[in-house]
């Protein structure tokens, strides 16, 4: 079975026939953006609950980010990158994580500034923005990087 068909195959049947026309990195971006809208959903309605209970805006963002990222991790790994044995091993989680812990120190010290310059409510606009930003970087580490 072809990566192209692999990936593919997991969609539903009826986008199928227009999906085997396209590149598979066409494929893998609208997949990819699939999953990170999750993730982004998921991230920023935790960093906005935590924070408005007074969670600080750095824990609430490591605790949001982290909780996004484990869902994205194995979304990426299982559906958007999968490769020939279909499996997720330690060195992927390893290189998921160096790029996790440097995406994350950027996403919070970003936040920590708007929240101090700012305030805390646009913070909570600001955040997605940071996280799209860092979601097209990530495409790229995670593609040529971590699931390999």
């Amino acid at each position: 079975m072809t990566a192209h068909h692999k990936v593919t195959s997991r969609l539903p049947q009826f986008v199928q026939p227009i999906a085997r026309r396209l590149p598979i990195w066409c494929i893998e971006v609208l997949l990819f953006v699939a999953v990170g809208g999750a993730q982004l959903v998921v991230d920023a309605a935790t960093f906005i609950g935590l924070s408005h209970w007074g969670i600080s805006v750095p824990i609430a963002n490591v605790v949001a980010r982290m909780t996004g990222a484990l869902l994205g991790f194995w979304l990426n790994g299982k559906i958007t990158f999968l490769k020939e044995d279909e499996r997720l091993h330690r060195v992927h989680l390893g290189r998921f994580a160096l790029f996790w812990l440097a995406a994350t120190a950027v996403s919070t010290g970003a936040l920590a500034l708007a929240t101090h310059t700012l305030g805390l409510v646009t913070a909570w606009m600001i955040k997605p923005v940071i996280e799209i930003l860092l979601a097209i970087v990530s495409f790229l580490v995670s593609r040529h990087w971590i699931y390999r």
